[in-house]
């Protein structure tokens, strides 16, 4: 692509969009990518935290929901 094609682009697309709208776009778009940086930062963090809480969760019952008493089926006459 040559510079004379990028300028019209932008030509075509401010005649279509507005300067208004292109400023508002661009400033939601930054936003949006200032917002998803900070969440991969925290989300670094979260990681230890998480293995951490999995490490120390209570086991799961043993005993109680394995043994079930059987029922005599058969009938005395």
């Amino acid at each position: 692509m040559s510079i004379t094609h990028l300028i019209l682009l932008l030509v075509v697309v401010v005649l279509i969009f507005g300067t208004k709208k292109l400023r508002n776009i661009g400033g939601d778009l930054g936003g949006a990518v200032r917002d998803f940086k900070k969440g991969l930062d925290s989300a670094g963090g979260d990681d230890k935290s998480k293995d951490e809480e999995r490490l120390q969760a209570d086991p799961p019952a043993s005993g109680s929901n394995t043994t079930q008493k059987q029922h005599d089926t058969t009938e005395t006459k």
